[in-house]
């Protein structure tokens, strides 16, 4: 078996990866960043030739980059997050290869999350939000995807899952605004000066769907997480039905 953590940003999904991590020791735990056989968040992914030319580039850390790099097929995946430099514009030069906030076309973009799904073969991992959040983040806010075409396309995922294990553990949040204050909190530095949300402000604001509606703020935000959460929902019912669980968020038997 293989599980996936869902839910929204501070419904508990790094507490349950956790815990289960503890149950199951035998178990892989990927969480974002990490190289991972099903999600590219936190990570390039390169051609060979773009792969040799950051390599250039970023000479004196060459080393550390190889050491977070794994070759996929054609490509080189980059786990540029986890590579600590004081090299100014290094992290914000490589955010422009992940395949997220509309750096690739809508058909390329479901084109490499499809054959990754398709060709996973491992076994007894645990997946923090590897199948949901930063896939059906960018089909609303950078590819604008109406939630009839987001839910046809998990069909598709679906069908590149088949044949494998696979449980969604998704943890649904009654109440968003008090998580997100939370985790407001949480990442916060020893000042009490917010680093996550005023970032997580401005991914939604520059978004696309946002600027094309006139979104913005707290309350927009908020709002875009309800309806996140209710497609999300929906494609668990509706597409993946057993291989699905519904877990409250915080309040739920191990």
């Amino acid at each position: 078996m293989n599980y996936f953590i869902e839910g929204l940003q501070g419904s508990g999904k790094s507490t349950l990866v956790r815990r289960l991590s503890e149950k199951y020791p035998d178990y892989k735990a990927i969480c974002e960043g990490d190289y991972s056989p099903v999600e590219l968040a936190w990570c390039a992914y390169v051609d060979k030739e773009t792969y040799s030319g950051i390599l250039k580039r970023y000479s004196d850390i060459r080393s550390e980059i190889e050491e977070k790099s794994i070759k996929e097929g054609a490509h080189m995946i980059i786990c540029y997050t986890k590579i600590i430099t004081d090299i100014p514009g290094f992290h914000k030069d490589l955010e422009k290869y992940e395949i997220y906030n509309g750096n690739l076309d809508s058909d390329n973009f479901k084109e490499v999350v499809l054959k990754r799904l398709h060709n996973w073969n491992v076994d007894k991992y645990i997946f923090e939000c590897s199948l949901f959040q930063n896939i059906v983040e960018d089909m609303i806010l950078f590819q604008k995807k109406s939630d009839q075409e987001i839910v046809d396309f998990y069909a598709e995922v679906k069908e590149a899952l088949a044949g494998k294990d696979y449980q969604i553990l998704y943890l649904e949040s009654s109440d968003i605004a008090s998580n997100i204050d939370f985790i407001r909190k949480e990442r916060s530095d020893d000042k009490g000066n917010e680093m996550w949300f005023p970032l997580m402000i401005g991914y939604f604001d520059n978004s696309p769907y946002a600027k094309e509606k006139g979104l913005s703020g707290t309350d927009a935000l908020l709002e875009h997480f309800r309806h996140r959460q209710e497609l999300e929902l929906r494609i668990c019912k509706e597409v993946f039905g057993k291989n699905y669980t519904l877990l409250k968020s915080k309040n739920y038997s191990i």
